[in-house]
């Protein structure tokens, strides 16, 4: 049998993967609080993060064009660092998805709740069903998933785009005086909330091997989707403060936009736009997590069963297993009340940077002798270096995993490896 994931990811399907992983539900939620917190001064902050995107998406570009792996950034870290640095990493991305994917998903579920008025029994079960949709998919094969991935992020686009021209009428320039309400001190508070609204690019790494053409598309489908997600974001943040809609509601700040713009419509579009923004990220992440079980596994770093593959569809089956099990006591746990949706956001926040410290740090080393992808890894590195003082207690999650991997009962998994079989 043939154990090997088939190509089937073109430019367009690798677009609406890229703004699905970075696009998150930040969309809805950061504008109105970096509003609050720098005023109408945080528009520096957007346009400085845009910049600084562009580097930070680019580095894991070169990477995943340089070195297509379903192993993603635990593979470019293998290369660069050895192999236990590179399965610890890989262990990092991999525990983040249990736990983000049910956020993103109860996040989407929440705001359709609100927007229709559902029940908190109705926002669980909506939950659960973005977490399946997304594991069908994704068993299905990326074929399918890209294609439904391509239309969810059309429509997301679609409503958001909409809700920004509707706001047009209502933006007054009084609401962006005095522009640097909280001073100089706010703009650098701002930006610490921002970045997580510029992350997502290491999780399309893992599904480079399934790229159909990965030397010409990486590249291309990371330029235009960071282009097309900054300037989003930028217009969502400026119809946020010109229609002073983040003093109303600083969490919910572009529903009011659309409220405002559509009447009771428009926050119905909005909570529509917010279930599909969450599917598209979770479809990806799941895949990418999916694909990353199957290359520790193969390469003798995770139980053998990670390994197994679709008969039908050469998916990752194993590695969906293990997310679905995972899913399956997150989501039990949060409707038990055993754990808050605060907790949870925060718990990843240290394994998805640490992430990037081994990717951006392998981008240096591997790339010492090509000028443009090592100064881009440069840059990223120290970018995110710098973030992840600010992590905080999160850092207990990280080294919980460090420990097991590192001082855990040695796994029984052998090396009958995918690789030997190619």
């Amino acid at each position: 049998m043939k154990n090997v994931v088939k190509p089937t990811i073109r430019l367009p399907q690798a677009i609406a993967l890229y703004i699905g992983a970075v696009l998150g539900a930040g969309i809805l939620i950061i504008p109105g609080m970096a509003a609050q917190i720098a005023g109408p001064a945080s528009l520096v902050d957007w346009a400085l993060l845009m910049l600084l995107a562009f580097p930070l998406s680019m580095c894991m570009a070169y990477l995943a064009r340089s070195y297509p792996n379903s192993g993603g950034v635990s593979y470019f870290v293998t290369k660069a660092f050895g192999e236990k640095m590179g399965h610890l990493i890989g262990w990092f991305f991999l525990m983040s998805v249990p736990i983000g994917a049910p956020v993103a998903a109860i996040t989407g579920a929440g705001y359709l709740s609100a927007s229709f008025g559902l029940t908190e029994n109705m926002r669980i079960l909506i939950a659960c069903f973005i977490l399946l949709l997304a594991l069908s998919l994704n068993y299905i094969g990326m074929s399918v998933a890209g294609k439904v991935q391509v239309a969810v992020v059309c429509g997301i686009l679609a409503i958001l785009i909409a809700a920004i021209i509707g706001a047009v009428p209502n933006v007054k320039a009084a609401n962006f005086e005095p522009f640097m309400t909280h001073g100089a001190l706010g703009i650098g508070a701002a930006s610490t909330i921002l970045f997580w609204c510029f992350i997502g690019w290491e999780a399309v790494s893992h599904l480079s091997e399934e790229f159909v053409h990965p030397e010409k598309d990486v590249t291309r489908a990371t330029l235009i989707s960071a282009a097309l997600i900054g300037i989003l974001y930028f217009l969502s943040a400026a119809a946020v403060i010109g229609t002073n809609s983040y003093k109303m509601s600083a969490q919910a700040a572009l529903v009011v936009v659309a409220e405002h713009a559509f009447g009771r419509i428009g926050a119905i579009l909005i909570g529509v736009s917010a279930l599909l923004i969450c599917l598209a990220t979770v479809v990806a992440y799941i895949g990418a997590a999916s694909r990353l079980a199957l290359s520790l596994s193969r390469n003798g770093h995770a139980p053998r069963w990670f390994g197994k593959v679709s008969d039908k569809y050469q998916t990752p089956s194993g590695g969906l297993i293990f997310l679905s099990l995972c899913f399956i006591i997150i989501m039990s746990l949060y409707s038990m009340h055993a754990v808050n949706l605060g907790t949870l956001i925060q718990l990843p926040n240290a394994t998805f940077l640490l992430t990037y410290l081994g990717g951006c740090a392998a981008g240096v080393k591997l790339f010492k002798k090509e000028k443009k992808p090592f100064i881009t890894s440069l840059i990223s590195l120290i970018t995110t270096l710098i973030m992840f003082l600010f992590v905080g207690w999160a850092i207990i999650y990280p080294a919980a995993i460090a420990l097991f991997v590192f001082f855990g009962k040695p796994m029984k998994v052998g090396r009958q490896s995918i690789i030997s079989k190619r």
